[in-house]
């Protein structure tokens, strides 16, 4: 019924937007040579998605997580994680497989478990700019992955005006959320001359525990506790809170047409819980450094970016979870700690050259040097009489022991206009990749930790563990652009993914070991594969415009793409003689529900699917103001060719439907959100299936010259449903046990929330 509705809908938009196409083209034709060679079109495909500044102004009271800023783009979702770490999904391909820049630099997920993700290193606050470029992305955008690119930059700094002495100006903001009491505040200040610019940009975010709708499992006391004992309720999504600060403070200098900046960087987080990992973040600290120098010539633009990032990361059992010595469960461990440090640097030299009027060429090289380290000190062991350690003493247990993973590149861009209505785009990109890691230690001298049989310590450390991987990457691409109103792209791309360090190193077969390495979320016991290749992804793809020539009125936009890919890293069951011949192993092999041992490895796989995005006026009058209708639209379908399986966390066809009303100084919302059940669910990873809802959203906000205020309600009804790309519940209880508390559920969704934000400038 949802789907009918929804394709009636898009139906009666295209055939709205075509009509007012076709009126428009016969009124504004005189008009059409003007508007199309006054303005040389950007560089990268036409369905690149980039928010307005009004766009992230409205979502900021509403969220704390920078990934949830995406949440209107078409063939864009997220994997749920913590409240400040989601995981973008581009086309149903997340996290590592998209190349995502935060002002210019690859950072990292310094985490077996992917906490740390790269757009929690910014919060909503401090976002300037934010750019999508779905499936088919310009090499010189990045590389090292197939599924597109996700550009983030914080605030450009300001100068002073021609003949103004001092430039001072800032703006000072605070939301407050009603589910979880949510809470937070952000601060910017600029003081500046004509030449010198020096910013500060902070924020803090703090949630407790979100509710969903409705009950979906039993009211339980957590007892032991950090805080001591407290009471998990039966709609309370356990491990769910969170605190995270960011400051950032920046020094710019500019002469003539050159600009040169410095920005130190610094993200505090001292808890944020996981409701779909075994384990919670205890502590997160990144400090930041990073020179940025452009300089426009006759010839045309140089950049130069040189950065370095440190993170110290550690995980344990927070408030809500627990870990159980004993059959009885009579006894709470004082913890189980675990520790990773990772330092990232990089290097960018790239330049934009003017060949002539018609040819632009773009060259460049990037570099970075990552190393990371993954150890987990012994569990204190201050135990009552009769209990031992569980095998995790004396030694320290050593995941990835000096990891490193180098990447050096070089890139050729060729963008071609050769008259107002063609232009082409056409580059390759060449990189090196080159992975190591040290000798590794379990937490004793007997096999239960140590990885027996495949990896045994004196096993694991006998082999070479170096590898390198040469890729390369292509991107040809046509747009024809035969007047104002109309558009059409398409376009064919190669693009390469080396495996991360805990893809080709997690060496323990050992369960517990195996539990803590998972970035998917969905419970089951993961080990790397140290022959692993490169995923390559070949990918195809046309996107339809229609608009109004001021692109502000009205607008149809489809994208259609179809992505094969060579040696895609999924999982397949572990066999004996990788995981061992234990009984719990050999169950996994069979298991169609529950958790189970996996090992990545290579196989092929095919993703496929159409987004559809477009608005279109509704009422436009002086005394009522106006009214727009949007809507947007994606399916995707995912399956592995090799084992004829479904891909894990497909987001299920979605819409959302809304009427923006603005007149004076407000701007209302009224929002549906529409998403079908998830059927198609990976049987290796015994993949829950979740059911379809539909929520609505209302949020309205009113601006002054120096002043902003933000109201709105989010799942106005209290619709209870489950995240479909949220995994398995494991937010409380004995969550190293083997079995999730309760037993394989989803992680449930918001409630009902209110929220409100004020934003004052200064």
């Amino acid at each position: 019924m949802r789907t009918t509705i929804t394709a009636t809908i898009m139906v009666w938009a295209v055939a709205a937007c075509l009509a007012q196409a076709e009126e428009s083209i016969q009124q504004q034709q005189v008009l059409d040579d003007a508007v199309v060679t006054a303005t040389r079109p950007a560089a990268g495909p036409v369905n690149a998605a980039t928010l307005k500044p009004a766009e992230i102004a409205a979502k900021r009271p509403a969220v704390s997580d920078t990934t949830q800023l995406l949440g209107d783009v078409p063939g864009v979702s997220i994997y749920s994680a913590g409240g400040v770490s989601g995981l973008p999904v581009i086309h149903g391909l997340p996290d590592d497989r998209i190349r995502i820049k935060v002002d210019g630099m690859d950072l990292v997920s310094a985490c077996a478990n992917h906490m740390n993700s790269p757009l929690s290193y910014i919060s909503p606050a401090n976002v300037g700019s934010l750019t999508v470029f779905p499936g088919i992305s310009p090499v010189s955008l990045g590389g090292d992955s197939i599924g597109g690119a996700i550009i983030v930059t914080s605030r450009e700094p300001r100068f002073a005006g021609n003949g103004e002495h001092l430039l001072t100006t800032g703006e000072l903001g605070a939301f407050y959320r009603s589910n979880g009491d949510a809470f937070g505040a952000n601060l910017s200040a600029t003081v500046a001359s004509e030449n010198t610019s020096i910013g500060y940009n902070g924020s803090v975010a703090q949630s407790g525990n979100y509710k969903a709708a409705s009950d979906f499992k039993p009211g339980v006391l957590a007892t032991g506790t950090v805080d001591g004992d407290h009471w998990i309720a039966g709609d309370e999504v356990g491990s769910s809170s969170y605190r995270a600060e960011n400051h950032q403070l920046g020094v710019a200098l500019r002469h003539d047409n050159h600009l040169l900046g410095l920005n130190f960087g610094y993200q505090h987080i001292p808890y944020q819980g996981f409701p779909n990992q075994r384990m919670d973040m205890t502590l997160n600290e990144s400090f930041q450094g990073n020179l940025k120098y452009t300089g426009n010539f006759l010839w045309g633009t140089l950049e130069a970016r040189f950065y370095d990032e440190h993170t110290r990361h550690s995980m344990n059992f927070a408030d809500d979870k627990q870990y159980y010595y004993g059959s009885a469960a009579t006894f709470i461990a004082p913890g189980m700690p675990m520790e990773t440090e990772g330092n990232n640097l990089g290097t960018v030299l790239k330049a934009d050259i003017m060949l002539s009027e018609r040819d632009l060429l773009r060259v460049g090289t990037e570099y970075q040097r990552y190393r990371l380290n993954d150890w987990w000190p012994p569990s204190p062991s201050v135990l009552p009489a009769g209990y031992t350690t569980g095998g995790m003493a004396p030694n320290t247990f050593k995941n990835i022991n000096d990891g490193q993973r180098d990447r050096l590149a070089l890139f050729a861009e060729w963008e071609a206009q050769w008259n107002p209505e063609w232009l082409t785009l056409f580059g390759v990109r060449g990189e090196w990749v080159e992975m190591n890691t040290g000798p590794v230690q379990g937490y004793n001298d007997g096999s239960a930790y140590n990885g027996a049989p495949l990896y045994p310590v004196t096993t694991f450390n006998a082999l070479d563990h170096h590898r390198s991987d040469y890729n390369g990457d292509l991107t040809a691409l046509v747009r024809y652009t035969p007047n104002a109103l109309w558009s059409f792209e398409t376009g064919y791309a190669i693009k390469s993914r080396s495996p991360n360090l805990y893809e080709r190193y997690a060496w323990s077969s050992n369960r517990m070991a195996m539990e803590m390495v998972n970035f998917a979320g969905d419970g089951n016991y993961y080990i790397g594969n140290l022959d692993l290749k490169p995923e390559v992804a070949h990918t195809i793809s046309a996107t339809a415009d229609w608009h109004d020539a001021a692109r502000e009125r009205w607008g149809l936009k489809i994208t259609p793409y179809y992505t094969y890919v060579q040696d895609y890293i999924d999982a397949r069951r572990c066999p004996t003689g990788v995981c061992g011949t234990s009984a719990a192993v050999q169950s996994s092999l069979t298991a169609t529900s529950g958790f189970v041992y996996l090992q990545f490895v290579n196989q092929s796989a095919q993703l496929y699917g159409v987004d559809v995005s477009g608005a279109v006026p509704v009422v436009s009058t002086d005394d009522y103001g106006k009214v727009t209708a949007t809507g947007v639209f994606s399916y995707v379908r995912g399956t592995n060719e090799t084992t004829g399986d479904n891909l894990y966390n497909i987001m299920p066809p979605n819409a959302k439907l809304a009427l923006i009303h603005k007149i004076w100084g407000w701007t209302t919302t009224a929002e549906g959100e529409f998403v079908a059940d998830k059927t198609e669910v990976s049987q290796v990873r015994d993949e829950l299936k979740t059911g379809g809802y539909s929520l609505f959203n209302l949020r309205s906000s009113y601006e002054w010259k120096y002043a902003r205020l933000d109201v709105g309600i989010t799942n106005l009804f209290d619709r209870f449903y489950n995240l479909p790309l949220g995994g398995v519940y494991t937010g409380q209880g004995a969550t190293m046990s083997g079995t999730a508390i309760p037993a394989n559920i989803p992680v449930p969704g918001m409630g009902r929330s209110f929220y409100a934000g004020l934003t004052a400038k200064f």
